[in-house]
């Protein structure tokens, strides 16, 4: 891997083990091997540049000068094996899951499925495996840091953290702490899980202190971080979030009910789903369509989603393609009438109990009825009130009635989950029946432009130009509008929103979203390992910003309910080339050297449409604001 570094190659071993095999197995001369090896380079990755085949043939070199003779201590021959994983205590996770992780499956009895599945699988579970895949994590530099939380929220497996301690549990980690900025008698640290990080560098490089706050080092040197990583997450008590939890920093002292999924290092699409957990995820059903976005969290029997230490959280539901967006619209209706049921036994209880404290708590948990954030304190209240509530005869019928359905006594919120391939292709006609419905129901979209779990076919979200399987000589055609086409409902709130560019425009888009009564839908750009990205996937961030200085995607927010100005065009007018952008990811560079002139025709048609997609935003702004 060091060697990989310093070729530029980031963490890919591949031609360098590749190199010391041939070297070392000796069963073809060494000299026919390199030039065999040298002219696969030129085969497999000749479209991505002459730099990339250039680091290869330097890797190739490398694997065979590099070899160093290690001697196998003589007592490894009377080895045992040890327990892969210790017991955790967890009948779940030691009967079922961890034999599963282990390809023993089927040693499994349906005995052993019924006692401790039963049909379903428990949430959480991805906490166990703990990896520990990464060669280099982050180490926090406490002197540097000036406590914004930017790792934090784009951290794509939530293994780094901010943490508030109180003096006393400080002095108990061992581990140094500093003055939490806002939060008086408190102290901050950011705390990583060396186990659970996969190294993707995207916190250190998003990190804007002058001297960054985060550094990579060696893992075998943070492992004894782990047991600090498990008492901040176990043993310290949660506290009342000091901030806003509605901006970017006060979100991320919210705990991340996604976390440690099996998702690519540096992965675009799980920063925007653990965002969503942190602000609303002890009250969400959670509706995930088969994509990436279910492969990396539906992962069985590992599931990332996880629960609060009051044991809520997300409400995981996978579904197929082709009927998501209807498996969530039954999600909605039903408890849209499961919840007007129980407001119906409230009100018949309401004149049975006059004067007491069951009276008073009903009448602010209806009056609270529709608001997410005030609604799920009345509902506490409520449930408190009729569990110690002195009833007989219609009121107690009526009070067990409620008790009965008390997990529809807060107000929820419905989470239509997946990615472009769903979302513009094959659930279309299911995503537009429900925009068409009304009802009070929230999608978001991780658009990564291809198929990205099946290997990165075009689908029509492939912007025009761009490289993809059934589409290698560069899409023809220009990337359907799914927003715009989504505007032309009189009630659907819509946004389109990229973290890395404008993080404060996606907290309002989604804040705003789930206020909406009504459908809303949330387009969030999200750049995937297919794009071939050549700053690496530990820039995402900053690609999801070149992206839009561009004008290839665009931000912007239409709020129908807003009677003033109720379309926001949030991002400038292009103001970089767009081949700029393209020469630093492979689906597009790949083009120039593969058909440089059907790329020279295509890319001139993707900065025409870039540009003329701005100006229809600026007509639609124009139009929509009445200016």
């Amino acid at each position: 891997v060091k060697i990989a570094r310093e070729i530029g190659l980031g963490g890919r071993i591949n031609m360098i083990m590749q190199a010391a095999f041939f070297k070392l197995a000796d069963i073809i001369p060494i000299d026919d091997a390199v030039a065999y090896l040298k002219e696969s380079i030129e085969h497999t990755y000749g479209k991505k540049g002459q730099d990339v085949v250039d680091m290869n043939g330097r890797a190739v070199e490398a694997g065979v000068k590099n070899l160093v003779k290690v001697t196998v201590p003589e007592a490894w021959k009377d080895c045992t094996d040890e327990e892969l994983y210790p017991k955790t205590g967890n009948a779940f996770v030691d009967q079922i899951m961890m034999p599963m992780n282990q390809q023993e499956g089927n040693t499994l009895s349906v005995g052993q499925l019924m006692d401790q599945a039963n049909g379903t699988f428990p949430s959480g579970t991805t906490k166990y495996e703990k990896r520990g895949i990464a060669v280099m994590v982050p180490e926090w530099q406490i002197e540097h840091c000036i406590q914004c939380n930017q790792c934090a929220s784009i951290c794509p497996h939530a293994a780094i953290r901010p943490v508030l301690l109180t003096k006393e549990e400080m002095e108990k980690s061992d581990v140094p702490a500093k003055p939490a900025l806002g939060a008086k008698d408190l102290y901050f640290r950011i705390a990583v899980s060396p186990m659970d990080c996969q190294g993707c560098r995207n916190c250190i490089d998003a990190c804007p202190a002058k001297e960054k706050a985060l550094v990579a080092k060696p893992l075998d040197t943070q492992r004894h971080l782990a047991d600090a990583w498990n008492y901040f997450m176990e043993d310290v008590t949660p506290k009342k979030n000091p901030m806003n939890k509605y901006t970017l920093k006060g979100s991320q002292f919210e705990k991340p009910l996604l976390e440690f999924s099996g998702a690519c290092a540096g992965c675009g699409e799980t920063p925007y789903a653990k965002l969503i957990t942190q602000l609303y995820g002890e009250k969400t059903y959670w509706v995930n369509g088969v994509g990436c976005s279910l492969a990396w969290a539906g992962a069985f029997p590992s599931l990332p989603y996880t629960k609060n230490k009051e044991g809520r959280g997300p409400a995981f539901y996978g579904t197929l393609f082709e009927d998501q967006a209807e498996n969530g619209l039954g999600v909605v209706l039903a408890t849209k009438q499961r919840r007007a049921y129980v407001k119906q036994v409230a009100q018949q209880l309401l004149p049975l109990v006059p004067g007491t404290e069951l009276e008073t708590a009903i009448n602010a948990w209806l009056s609270s009825f529709d608001d997410l954030d005030a609604n799920d304190a009345d509902a506490r209240k409520l449930t408190a009130a009729l569990e110690s509530a002195s009833l007989t005869g219609e009121a107690a019928e009526l009070a067990e009635k409620l008790l009965k359905n008390k997990d529809q006594l807060g107000k929820k919120v419905v989470w239509l989950f997946g990615g472009d391939g769903w979302a513009y292709d094959i659930g279309y006609g299911g995503l537009d029946h429900v925009m068409a419905s009304g009802e009070d129901i929230n999608v978001f979209v991780v658009d990564t432009e291809v198929y990205s779990n099946t290997g990165g076919q075009s689908s029509k979200a492939t912007p025009v130009g761009a490289s993809a399987k059934f589409a290698d000589g560069g899409k023809k055609t220009a990337k359907k509008d799914l927003g715009r086409l989504m505007m032309t409902y009189p009630n659907v709130y819509v946004a389109s929103v990229a973290m890395g560019a404008n993080p404060a425009q996606l907290m309002k888009a989604v804040t705003e979203a789930v206020a909406h009564k009504g459908p809303s839908i949330v387009i969030a750009y999200a750049p995937c390992i297919n794009h071939g990205i050549k700053a690496g996937m530990n820039n995402v961030q900053a690609e999801m910003k070149k992206a839009v200085d561009c004008g290839l995607w665009p931000l912007y927010r239409y709020d129908p309910n807003k009677t003033e100005k109720p379309f926001s065009l949030d991002y400038k007018k292009p103001s970089v080339p767009v081949e700029e952008f393209f020469n630093g990811e492979v689906r597009y560079a790949g083009l120039k050297i593969k058909y440089p002139e059907t790329a020279a025709k295509l890319f001139a048609e993707a900065q025409v449409e870039a540009d003329a997609r701005y100006e229809t935003y600026v007509a639609l702004a124009h139009s929509y604001n009445k200016d």
